[in-house]
């Protein structure tokens, strides 16, 4: 997976407020923050003027944390507020996560939006991403985030606020992407993925069209539904349903698994002693 060039479109004050919160986790915590990100809009590529800040990091702890014989909680939460949302895994998860596959954790490595990477760690753990196919998990991932997204904001007949479009576009232009492209992970990036997947030239425009109102309005209100995007969502949903339908979709997974557990291990161990 090649690194992707590291982006600094964050306002430097909210910056230094992410930054800090960091550095009080690593402190009240006892944990080394390996590496965190932007995970929400603003990584995606489809920000509002008021989108909040979603920080997501991946930290280790000391040695003797993990030879506790009762497992210890692996997820750090700071409270949302109108403005940070800041929460982060412990190496573990992130590790066990990724090898399931976690399309989650694979977005983070690639995203855009850096506020601390440490190189030498996450160069080992994006070489054990690269090695990993999504495969069915991917699939079902970003199938069932689509469908429910949809539920959640689409489903009715009536007006619907057009900025949920884009929580539902996103998964189905990673899923064509999957589909077009089995052996290459899904960009996180909303721009890249419709770069990839040629969807048809009026779903193109449309959506520019809305990225654009998106960026500069805090909110784009309501509206009646878009029958272009409407139906591209149940194109894709239907090719999906048929796909996961075919019995041979899960048998690369658990081999996939398998191989590299081993090394998995290896980066965990190698994350642990280092800190």
């Amino acid at each position: 997976m090649p690194p992707l060039p590291f982006t600094a479109d964050i306002a430097p004050d909210k910056r230094e407020a992410i930054l800090d919160v960091l550095a009080d986790i690593e402190r009240s915590e006892d944990v080394r923050v390996l590496f965190a990100v932007e995970s929400g809009s603003r990584a995606w590529g489809f920000p509002s003027p008021d989108s909040d800040y979603d920080a997501r990091f991946v930290y280790v702890r000391p040695v003797d944390w993990y030879l506790s014989l009762e497992p210890g909680r692996d997820v750090i939460e700071r409270p949302i507020d109108d403005l940070l949302d800041v929460s982060g895994w412990d190496a573990k998860k992130a590790l066990k996560l990724l090898l399931k596959p976690n399309a989650v954790m694979i977005e983070w490595l690639q995203s855009p939006i850096r506020y601390r990477w440490n190189d030498a760690a996450c160069d080992q753990l994006m070489s054990l991403a690269s090695k990993i196919r999504l495969g069915p998990a991917g699939t079902y991932h970003y199938f069932n985030l689509a469908e429910n997204q949809w539920k959640r904001h689409l489903s009715d007949d009536g007006e619907i606020k057009l900025k949920t479009y884009f929580y539902v576009v996103r998964p189905a232009l990673a899923l064509e992407w999957l589909l077009l492209h089995p052996d290459t992970l899904p960009p996180m990036n909303f721009q890249a993925l419709l770069a990839g997947v040629n969807p048809p030239t009026d779903l193109v425009s449309t959506l520019d069209e809305l990225l654009a109102a998106k960026r500069n309005t805090k909110e784009l209100g309501t509206a009646p539904r878009v029958p272009v995007i409407d139906a591209y969502i149940a194109e894709v949903f239907e090719r999906t349903t048929e796909r996961l339908s075919d019995p041979a979709l899960n048998k690369a997974l658990k081999a996939d698994r398998a191989r590299l557990k081993d090394k998995a291990d290896a980066v965990f161990r190698g994350l642990v002693r280092d800190g």
